[in-house]
């Protein structure tokens, strides 16, 4: 791996950095997770498209410039070094997309690859079921051919912001006798068809963008199906290694954490060498993941694929997010709790993202489960 970035590369840091400085609103948003500032956040998003900075590395033919992987991640540090809002559009751009790309019909890519940039159609994922979290193969869903398409039932659950996307997407057993990884497919489905009834779930934050959504004798017509009718674990694990890898969760998030925690505990009243060792371990391993990151596009630029090392990926960086929040709060104390007033410190942030950092081991699948992963896949260990 070069550790040193082309001309191409500093330029192009260079000028995201200062449509950033520009763009990005001197206050933040409502939080996406509600009606309003789900609204504000689509209204950003479609801002970031019309500058072709909603997903660089896209083709320019859907709405990105071609940049290179090494490029998206510069993006990425460069969009949280500024304290950019959240992406209410990455359920579609950084997992339904990837696999489109990967498995999806010259017609799927036309159709639903620029909408979905320009945020004029916003995606969940209704991966998990009341039986079915991270134990994905015990799908419980069915899906029934029908004259050109399929009629769904079942429920999914904990579908983010799915109070407020416009379509799905997900897993549905179509074969009725089949168990397991077998016999699934893979589709897209609107949340306006008939027979979709949507249920909020409440948050900690108080919020109920989170939503258990019901079928009911759903129609999906055939061209909504993702890659091959009862193969559709494979497209799956296509989406989780976008999740658990690179794109759900870009090391840029991170080292602006990290740095963050170090401006913290400059201006902390308490200097202890231990507090001063955790900030110092946590921006160290927030480093290393911005490198192993660069290592694993290096691999990619090669045509090597992730594989199960995106289950890696996810333990190290839903684990590190959490240390970078702990280590935070233990530096403000009984602060920690203020969400508002003179005494309050980043107007309360610090506490809303541990909250937040607290479901990182379970989203995407469990760190036990990814565990299990790394041992037999990456380590070869036998399976008990």
């Amino acid at each position: 791996m070069n550790h040193c970035f082309s001309d191409q590369e500093d330029q192009f840091r260079t000028e995201v950095r200062r449509w950033l400085e520009d763009n990005v609103p001197e206050s933040p948003l409502a939080s996406g997770d509600s009606p309003e500032g789900f609204a504000q956040h689509v209204v950003w998003e479609k801002r970031l498209y019309a500058a072709g900075l909603a997903a660089v590395s896209w083709p320019k033919r859907y709405g990105g410039r071609d940049a290179s992987l090494v490029e998206w991640l510069i993006f990425e540090e460069e969009y949280y070094r500024a304290g950019a809002p959240i992406r209410v559009t990455q359920n579609g751009i950084f997992l339904l997309a990837p696999t489109i790309f990967e498995y999806g019909t010259p017609e799927q890519k036309e159709r639903i690859l620029r909408p979905m940039l320009a945020a004029e159609y916003t995606w969940g994922q209704a991966w998990s079921e009341p039986n079915a979290g991270s134990d994905l193969a015990n799908v419980q869903c069915r899906a029934e051919r029908v004259s050109g398409g399929w009629r769904l039932n079942g429920q999914k659950t904990w579908c983010t912001r799915g109070m407020y996307c416009d379509g799905v997407h997900g897993l549905f057993r179509t074969e009725a006798a089949s168990t397991r990884h077998k016999g699934l497919t893979y589709f897209m489905i609107s949340l306006d068809a008939p027979g979709v009834h949507r249920r909020g779930v409440q948050r900690l934050d108080g919020h109920m963008s989170f939503a258990e959504i019901f079928f009911e004798d759903v129609f999906v017509p055939d061209h909504d199906v993702i890659g091959e009718v009862g193969r559709g674990w494979y497209v799956a694990m296509s989406t989780t290694s976008s999740e658990r890898g690179l794109t759900l969760r870009s090391p840029g998030r991170f080292t602006a954490a990290s740095q963050r925690l170090v401006d913290l505990y400059c201006r902390s009243t308490d200097p202890s060498p231990t507090r001063r060792q955790a900030v110092i371990e946590t921006w160290i391993d927030a480093q290393a993941y911005r490198w192993y990151t660069y290592a694993t596009v290096t691999k990619m630029i090669k045509g090597e694929s992730i594989g199960a090392a995106s289950s890696l990926d996810k333990v190290f960086w839903s684990e590190l997010d959490l240390s970078i929040q702990r280590s935070g709060l233990a530096l403000l104390g009984d602060l920690a709790e203020l969400e508002s007033g003179v005494d309050a410190v980043d107007e309360g942030r610090w506490m809303a993202d541990f909250l937040f950092a607290l479901a990182g081991p379970i989203y995407a699948g469990t760190n036990e489960i990814q565990r299990n992963v790394v041992a037999e896949r990456l380590l070869g260990l036998p399976r008990r």
